[in-house]
């Protein structure tokens, strides 16, 4: 499977971003907002500069707790590790387990072009191996009659 199978089997296909200039405090509004678990952090909300999780928030309010109004850029991953469209979905399923990261934008060229998350790649797996155990299923039937 593909990242792009992945992505179109998505209830939708919007990628919320953020500005490096935003403020934690409004970061977190936008992640309790559209209930995800991190943004991509753009100044054009095409190219990636950035991205930045729930974990990174928690982590920088442990430190800091006036962290809220420190902005985005302070608190974001900069070294960002992304995907192809084009890209089977067990090599990204390896990259997540190797970086221990749970959100990956999808870029052609420099342009974003969607998120996949665990969630997203656990839904893809389960449809799979579904479609495997009801092709068995019918098999068997098919041999014992």
């Amino acid at each position: 499977m593909r990242i792009n199978q992945v992505l179109s089997a998505k209830a939708s296909s919007d990628v919320i971003t953020v500005r490096p200039d935003a403020t934690v405090r409004d970061l977190v509004a936008a992640l309790a907002e559209h209930n995800v678990g991190a943004l991509i952090v753009s100044s054009d909300g095409s190219r990636v500069e950035g991205i930045v999780s729930e974990r990174d928030v928690v982590r920088r309010l442990h430190e800091d707790d006036s962290a809220l109004d420190s902005a985005v850029s302070e608190i974001m991953t900069v070294d960002v590790a992304t995907c192809k469209p084009e890209d089977a979905v067990i090599g990204l399923m390896q990259l997540m387990t190797e970086r221990r990261i749970r959100h990956v934008p999808v870029v052609e060229g420099e342009r974003l072009t969607g998120i996949i998350s665990i969630g997203d790649v656990v839904k893809s797996r389960m449809s799979e191996l579904e479609f495997e155990r009801d092709q068995l299923d019918s098999y068997v039937q098919r041999s014992q009659t």
